[in-house]
């Protein structure tokens, strides 16, 4: 399956996430923010980093990007797509998941390995896991606090929309502890953590992040 990376002026995880897809047994396509097609990807990642320096908001100005009128027309039509940290703030600007993310509750960046809990396997992105899996990945945001009013928030828990959810501490001050979300189809996951950086044993920590990148292969396999 080819999978779709996307880089952005600003974009630093595009490597990364590269080489997950690869380790998760998929094809890596680099798009550009300016492309205006998406290269038949089967499915699209939107990496991490500052892009457009993170001006005006996070998020804010990648959501109009050129490449971004496609991936949110393949998207509305089932397109997988995960965005991890920028990439999850773009998807909340682009109207393609609910809330946003804010800055840190304590003002400051945060990075520290963070103990997760998957709470939904049916997304293209989860279905590698077990419900209720207990994993560890990277963390690293300056604005990662995922917000929304309580109808958005009680919508969310009621329809299973919440990915993931933050243990042992929430490092960012997100409401009801949530790292990730999905929308309502499930095609779309919005992810704050860190994946790509737990693909291998000698660096990070560790391998829980593979599944990320085996559940599409997984799914596809099984159509």
């Amino acid at each position: 399956m080819k999978v779709g990376v996307v880089t952005f002026p600003g974009t630093l995880d595009d490597v990364d996430a590269a080489r997950a897809i690869r380790l998760g047994g998929h094809e890596a396509v680099s798009l550009w923010h300016g492309d205006h097609d998406l290269k038949g990807v089967d499915a699209v990642v939107l990496p991490g980093g500052f892009s457009y320096g993170d001006y005006l908001r996070c998020g804010a100005i990648s959501r109009f990007a050129p490449v971004m009128t496609e991936v949110v027309a393949a998207a509305n039509g089932g397109l997988p797509v995960l965005g991890i940290c920028n990439g999850f703030q773009i998807l909340c600007e682009s109207h393609l998941l609910p809330g946003a993310l804010i800055r840190n509750d304590h003002m400051k960046f945060v990075c520290r390995d963070q103990r997760l809990r998957i709470e939904n396997t049916s997304t293209p992105w989860t279905s590698a896991y077990s419900h209720g899996a207990e994993i560890t990945i990277a963390l690293k945001n300056g604005e990662g606090g995922f917000v929304a009013d309580e109808a958005t928030l009680d919508m969310l828990e009621a329809e299973g929309r919440v990915v993931a959810r933050y243990l042992d501490v929430n490092p960012n001050g997100s409401m009801r502890d949530i790292a990730g979300v999905t929308n309502e189809r499930g095609n779309v996951v919005g992810l704050m953590p860190h994946p790509e950086h737990a693909v291998e044993e000698l660096t990070g920590s560790g391998t829980d992040g593979l599944g990320f990148f085996t559940s599409f292969l997984e799914q596809a396999a099984s159509v």
